[in-house]
């Protein structure tokens, strides 16, 4: 009597299962819908990465072109001076009295009275 009913209970289960999934049959998706996390990467790069990189790289350009004689500035290897003369790819920065050294301009890092306004905001 149990098989008989255990038997009929798997046959019911199995007919049940068959039916649920022949009465929902998959829906396609549109193509474009899988580009759609690939497009959220990218955004997030964009704004996160790349958009401040620019951002940055633009200041530092405006800054270079801003340089003028007498400015006192800060070199990418540490070394301060003031600049003396210029020309569109170097810069002679005065670092001790009557010591002059040639750097490329690219290589200017940032105003010393940046470094003075850091110094005295702590």
């Amino acid at each position: 009597m149990l098989k008989v009913l255990f038997s009929s209970l798997q046959s019911f289960a199995q007919t049940a299962e068959t039916t649920a999934v022949a009465a929902a049959p998959m829906q396609a998706q549109p193509g474009w819908v899988q580009f759609v996390p690939f497009l959220i990467i990218i955004g997030v790069f964009y704004f996160f990465l790349i958009r401040p990189q620019a951002k940055k790289q633009k200041e530092a350009q405006q800054f270079l072109s801003a340089l003028k004689n007498g400015d006192q500035v800060i070199t990418q290897s540490g070394i301060l001076g003031r600049i003396t003369g210029l020309t569109d790819t170097v810069a002679t920065l005065e670092v001790a009295s009557e010591v002059h050294i040639k750097v490329l301009r690219s290589q200017i890092l940032m105003s010393q009275s940046v470094l003075q306004a850091k110094k005295e905001g702590k």
